[in-house]
């Protein structure tokens, strides 16, 4: 399964209003392990930037001065998306964005035409009933370190919002790195540790310590039929 978590960054709230996008981060997964392939660029919007979005992600005018536009970059990016599972957080936002880019190019797709999208916010929010749900709450809640995010950065927070995806839907479950190879029945290889060098202890219950959890599992067991009664305990006189 090919994913691609997307971010953007842009001149404003509302592409109804004129506002652009101004910069596109993704990072890919295959079977919920990163590949290490990422696309990112910086887009000139022909339009200023508002201030208050400034704040939020300190791209300004003059440092998109010499970026390519949309368009210039539209078929190369297309390629990179295209057929993946968008990951993307309050995937409304940036889907608006990119369809109207492609709107302003005459281009008649639009991206629910050829990428399933994924909403981490939605599975947030039904996971978290009532919690805030952005994506520092979330980083916080699940552990994950974005001490380095002073500010809002299409790569940066496709990078983090990947991690947060893998917890949100259950952890990252699958150890291996990208291009290690699997087992012969499509089944990842476990790494056993060597245990051959230690020397580990065994510590055996004595007698006292026997008759005080008889007691207590006959408590648990007042009304017969436990299981715990029925696994057997084994003396240390009978090793």
């Amino acid at each position: 399964m090919r994913q691609i978590v997307l971010d953007t960054e842009t001149t404003g709230i509302d592409p109804k209003e004129g506002h652009r996008i101004i910069e596109i981060g993704c990072v890919e997964l295959m079977n919920r392990r990163l590949t290490g392939r990422t696309y990112h660029r910086y887009l000139k919007p022909d339009r200023l930037i508002d201030e208050e979005a400034i704040q939020v992600h300190g791209i300004t005018n003059e440092f998109l001065d010499d970026k390519p536009r949309f368009k210039e970059i539209q078929d190369e990016f297309l390629h990179f998306i295209r057929g993946a599972d968008l990951v993307i957080h309050n995937a409304a936002f940036d889907v608006g964005f990119i369809d109207n880019e492609l709107n302003l190019n005459d281009h008649q797709e639009r991206v629910h035409d050829f990428c399933q999208v994924t909403d981490t916010l939605a599975i947030a929010r039904k996971k978290h009933p009532g919690q805030k749900n952005n994506l520092d709450a979330l980083c916080r809640r699940y552990g994950i370190d974005n001490s380095h995010r002073e500010l809002h950065g299409a790569l940066l927070d496709s990078e983090i919002l990947a991690d947060v995806y893998l917890m949100l839907t259950g952890g990252q479950k699958n150890l291996m790195l990208a291009g290690e190879e699997d087992g012969d029945d499509g089944v990842d290889q476990i790494r056993r540790l060597d245990t051959s060098a230690m020397n580990l202890r065994v510590l055996r219950a004595d007698a006292q310590e026997l008759d005080a959890h008889s007691g207590y599992i006959g408590r648990l067991d007042s009304k017969g039929g436990s299981i715990w009664s029925q696994v057997g305990v084994q003396s240390p006189e009978a090793e």
